[in-house]
């Protein structure tokens, strides 16, 4: 060898400083030069090929953000609230198209029976499931990952029931203008999905995310049977009535203050609850 690479730019090589092109002529000549490979071998620090090392794993191993999470970052969403709601359980498209299924089959029966209760019935208690399959360590695979970042407990419940909300609330909008019925009337499901999803997190914190949305779904289904026997099946279920929407606002403000009270309880776990 005519020449050799110079001792610093060596070292600079064995730190992984070396910038091309003197990385790009470092390389080619040591595969050829025994003497330059020996002076490398004294310089070089095994600690710092041990960080490289774990560099590159931890680069390998990060997971590659997807689509949704792209879109978000783009929108101005922090990477670590992207992050979180593309994790969302309820909105990868199995989810999605299911709620989609759901709501196109009611639909359809509405225009069968000429009559909305099936829609009216049904629209209100896939918000509320939706956000009761996106929190818990029951139903919620990256519930472990949510629970060590740095985000306290009710602000990720927040998050994801936001994002819920705007993905079923929008499904079930849409449905609502192909109602045979469209009109005021076909929008009397919003404020009873409010009021089902805001008790149903209000109560999570004290019977779990199991339990507090089966038992509200439950009273529910109880509360449109018994209107319904007393009504003998004529006239609108009582909940979508003038009354029924305003207990169902009031119902929706109380417990909103109620999960604003018990918000710090959704960092603890009380018999297993979050």
């Amino acid at each position: 060898m005519s020449w050799h690479v110079a001792e610093d730019e060596l070292r600079a090589y064995a730190r992984g400083d070396l910038a091309p092109p003197l990385l790009w002529s470092a390389d080619t000549h040591l595969a050829g030069c025994a003497r330059c490979r020996a002076v490398l071998a004294e310089a070089w620090d095994p600690g710092a090929l041990r960080t490289s090392w774990e560099r590159l794993d931890a680069e390998l191993d990060a997971p590659r953000p997807g689509l949704f999470e792209r879109l978000l970052t783009r929108l101005g969403v922090a990477d670590h609230t992207a992050r979180l709601l593309a994790a969302t359980p309820v909105l990868r498209r199995s989810w999605l198209a299911a709620v989609s299924l759901l709501l196109v089959m009611s639909v359809l029966t509405a225009h069968g029976v000429h009559s909305d209760r099936l829609f009216l019935a049904l629209a209100p208690l896939l918000p509320l499931a939706g956000v009761a399959l996106s929190y818990g360590p029951a139903l919620d695979p990256t519930y472990e990952i949510a629970v060590v970042s740095p985000v306290h407990g009710f602000r990720l419940l927040m998050i994801r029931t936001i994002a819920v909300l705007a993905a079923v609330l929008g499904l079930s909008g849409l449905a609502t203008l192909a109602l045979p019925g469209y009109g005021l009337g076909a929008l009397g499901w919003l404020l009873p999905a409010l009021a089902l999803t805001a008790t149903g997190l209000a109560l999570t914190p004290r019977c779990g995310p199991v339990l507090a949305p089966s038992l509200v779904g439950g009273a529910w289904v109880a509360l449109l049977l018994t209107a319904h026997a007393y009504q003998g099946g004529a006239g609108a279920p009582v909940p979508f009535t003038a009354v029924g929407q305003a207990v169902a606002a009031g119902v929706a403000a109380l417990a909103a203050g109620l999960l604003f009270a018990v918000r710090d309880r959704f960092d603890q776990s009380p018999g297993g609850s979050v």
